[in-house]
């Protein structure tokens, strides 16, 4: 793919066809530095894991393991997240992103611009929410 100009201030419009070359270089460029702030906070959490400096006091020995507990869940949801953004990165590739996986419906560029990782419109998030809330009452 050839580099696409795209100016600082580019916003993606529903003004302009749906996921345009410009509008593709732009998800794209969000998703990549999306990842790279992720693996930037990953690394930070790495370091801080690996300090492993004894506590003699048994309080401050606790409150380490409970801050490294939620530093551990903080990275599992961080390695998800990155596998949902090379998942959208493939999407763009194949031209499918953009488009709800159920209805085919393009998911619109501002739920996609708040949210780049999205693969269901509102409408069929809301049905799935709906349907999950259902099933767990039960």
């Amino acid at each position: 793919m050839g580099a696409v100009d795209l100016p600082p201030d580019y916003r993606p419009s529903e003004d302009e066809p749906f996921m345009n070359e410009r509008q593709r270089a732009y998800f794209r460029k969000k998703l990549l530095d999306w990842r790279d702030e992720i693996l930037r906070e990953s690394r930070e959490t790495l370091d801080f894991l690996q300090d492993s400096t004894q506590h003699p006091d048994i309080t401050d020995r606790a409150s380490h393991e409970s801050d490294r507990g939620i530093e551990l869940r903080a990275r599992d949801r961080q390695r998800k997240l990155i596998a949902k953004i090379d998942a959208a990165l493939v999407r763009i590739d194949d031209g499918s992103y953009g488009y709800c996986e159920e209805t085919g419906e393009p998911i619109g560029v501002k739920r996609l611009d708040a949210r780049p990782v999205a693969t269901l419109s509102l409408e069929a998030q809301e049905r799935h929410e709906r349907r999950e809330r259902i099933y767990r009452d039960d």
